[in-house]
C-alpha cells in the first residue's frame, strides 16, 4: 500500500488544535484525523485500557495507509508512546509531552503551572520532564476536572467552564507563576478564558506549533513529505456521533466538513 496521509488521533476534538497547526505548516500533506469520542475522555482511564485503545487506532489508521502517526493526546502519549513505538518500530510517532521545559526557560518568578489530565501527571513521560526541566523551578499542578467535557460539548465560554479554570488558576496565581503550560491538547480551545482569568503577564504556552515542527523534522528525516504544489486534503473519523463532531469542527476550526463514522466492535475498530 502507498503510504500517503499523516495520521493524527485524540480521544476527541482536542486534537484538532494539533491538526491546526500542523495543516498551516504543511498544506500539501492529506491528513487523515480520527477522534475517539466512543471513549472520550481519556484523562480517568487507566493507562492499560487507553494504551489498548492507542494500539487499535494505530493499526486502524496504518490500515488508511498512514505514513506518520501523531498522537495528539497527552494521556495517550502518557499511557502509550513508548509502547506504540516498540510495538510498530518501522513507524515514525510524534507524540505529545508537557512543555515543561520553555516554560522553565521562561520564567521569571520561577513559578510555573501546568494543566493537564490525572493520567498524564502519572505517566513516565511527564515524571521524566520534571526531572530534566524542572530544576529550580516550582511546578503546580491542577487536573481540571470536567473542563475536557466541556470543550467536547463547546461550552468554551460559559460560566461553567470559567469557573473550572478559575479553580485551577486561582491558587497558582496566589503562589506567583507567570507561565501555564497547557498539558492537554483540548486546552488551547480555551487560551481567550485562560488569558483572561490570568492576566496580561502570564504567559501561555500552547504545544501544537512544536508538535508541527517535529512532524517535520521526521518527514525530512524519513523522506515522507507530500509532492510540493499538492493540495492536502483532510479525512475526519469518529467512534460517536458524526453530525455532532461535524458542528464542533465547524465551531472550533471555522470549517465545514464531512465526517465519518467508525465503530467498536468486539475491542477492535472498524
Amino acid at each position: 500500500m502507498k503510504r500517503d496521509p499523516l495520521g493524527i488521533f485524540d480521544s476527541g476534538v482536542g486534537g484538532l488544535s494539533v491538526l491546526r497547526a500542523v495543516q498551516r505548516a504543511y498544506p500539501n500533506e492529506n491528513l487523515v484525523y480520527l477522534a475517539d469520542q466512543a471513549h472520550v475522555p481519556y484523562g480517568p482511564r487507566s493507562l492499560g485500557e487507553v494504551r489498548a485503545f492507542a494500539e487499535d487506532i494505530t493499526h486502524y489508521l496504518l490500515d488508511q495507509g498512514a505514513k506518520l502517526i501523531v498522537v495528539a493526546c497527552n494521556t495517550a502519549s502518557a499511557s502509550a508512546l513508548h509502547y506504540l513505538r516498540r510495538t510498530f518500530p518501522e513507524v515514525p510517532f510524534v507524540g505529545m509531552e508537557p512543555a515543561v521545559k520553555p516554560a522553565a526557560e521562561y520564567t521569571q518568578s520561577g513559578v510555573v503551572g501546568v494543566l493537564a489530565t490525572t493520567a498524564t501527571f502519572q505517566g513516565a513521560l511527564y515524571a521524566s520532564v520534571i526531572e530534566r526541566f524542572a530544576n529550580g523551578v516550582t511546578v503546580l499542578q491542577d487536573t481540571c476536572p470536567g473542563l475536557v467535557n466541556q470543550i467536547e460539548a463547546g461550552d468554551l465560554e460559559s460560566p461553567q467552564t470559567r469557573a473550572i479554570i478559575i479553580a485551577a488558576l486561582d491558587p497558582m496565581l496566589a503562589q506567583g507563576i507567570d507561565t501555564v503550560v497547557l498539558g492537554c491538547t483540548h486546552y488551547p480551545f480555551v487560551i481567550p478564558a485562560i488569558q483572561r482569568i490570568a492576566g496580561p503577564r502570564v504567559r501561555v504556552i500552547d504545544p501544537a506549533p512544536a508538535i508541527a515542527r517535529q512532524v517535520g523534522r521526521l518527514l525530512d528525516q524519513h523522506s515522507l513529505h507530500a509532492p510540493e504544489g499538492q493540495s492536502g486534503k483532510v479525512r475526519f473519523l469518529t467512534s460517536g456521533d458524526p453530525e455532532r463532531f461535524q458542528s464542533l469542527i465547524r465551531q472550533l476550526l471555522g470549517t465545514l466538513v464531512r465526517a465519518e463514522s467508525v465503530q467498536w466492535t468486539a475491542g477492535k475498530l472498524g
